[in-house]
């Protein structure tokens, strides 16, 4: 069994799919817009969404992600949830905050702490909440 995060961009899957790639090297697996449900489907969305992302999956490093437009409100809200991402290194932990922090908000920058040899907290310019970790080896 695993757990995979869904995430709804509200209208800016695209955008955000594209974001993922440049700063986290994200691979898609695929998208389906809405433009290739059912007719019946197509009837109950406005024609504004059709080229929207009904249904996305990407990869970031071993993770499969998954991302819609949900019923683009243009409001997306990621309260409460946070992605991880682990570091092999010093170097790609500030890599991946710095590439995260792009147009977003860093909530507690980059540092070495009791447990992480670096760690930090980004919202990305979408709102998603990440944290970033090298870890201490804990033995």
């Amino acid at each position: 069994m695993n757990v995979q995060p869904y995430l709804s961009f509200e209208g800016r899957a695209q955008e955000a799919i594209d974001f993922y790639k440049s700063a986290l090297g994200a691979k898609v697996d695929m998208i389906m817009r809405f433009k290739e449900a059912p007719p019946e489907m197509q009837t109950q969305m406005s024609p504004d969404s059709k080229d929207k992302i009904m249904h996305a999956a990407f990869h970031i490093g071993d993770t499969q992600v998954m991302a819609s437009d949900g019923r683009c409100t243009g409001k997306a809200s990621f309260a409460g949830v946070t992605l991880t991402l682990n570091a092999a290194s010093n170097g790609e932990a500030d890599k991946l905050f710095n590439s995260l922090a792009q147009g977003g908000k860093v909530e507690m920058p980059m540092s070495e702490t009791f447990f992480a040899n670096r760690f930090g907290m980004v919202a990305d310019k979408f709102g998603v909440n990440w944290m970033v970790i090298n870890p201490k080896a804990m033995g």
